[in-house]
């Protein structure tokens, strides 16, 4: 039996303290210890995106990251999007143009969307494209997913008048 560690990391805005066995996950921790279960365990080699979140504003594959390497970081997962009972934008914009099917890949697909338009706050469709390569969808074609993102940067723009 192997001695636990203790992790401290700020999780969508509010200090968590767990107790995680050396080896383990980020995605573990987030869905088994703090019962974040937007986060997706999809194919536990990094390949998929479904498990992306943000460490201090960056994407990652919390699959592949080791959850001690969090210590004192902040990590931003699906369920921290929204303010409150309102939904971001992106997750309105997913919504009304039938950007979730399944809803296995979306949580990732709106992570890495994020981070996009927070670097680039007008991309083009082909930009898109390259934010979300890390990020594989099996049911949509990624039509309406590029067609998501387009409008949600529309809906902040409005927001911001």
């Amino acid at each position: 039996m192997r001695d636990k560690a203790k992790l401290k990391m700020k999780v969508n805005g509010k200090t968590h303290s767990v107790e995680v066995e050396p080896d383990a996950s980020l995605l573990e921790v987030l869905r088994d210890q703090l019962n974040l279960r937007g986060t997706k365990k999809g194919c536990e080699e990094g390949e998929c995106g479904a498990c992306t979140v943000l460490i201090d504003g960056l994407p990652v594959v919390s699959c592949l990251t080791p959850a001690l390497k969090c210590q004192g970081l902040s990590v931003e997962t699906v369920e921290g999007m929204e303010d409150g009972k309102k939904l971001h934008p992106l997750q309105e914009a997913f919504l009304e143009t039938g950007a979730v099917q399944c809803g296995y890949c979306t949580s990732g697909m709106l992570m890495s969307s994020r981070h996009l338009l927070e670097k680039n706050t007008n991309p083009t469709a082909e930009e898109i494209k390259i934010g979300l390569s890390g990020n594989l969808c099996r049911c949509t074609g990624y039509v309406q997913i590029i067609e998501a993102v387009l409008s949600a940067v529309k809906k902040i723009k409005e927001s911001e008048k």
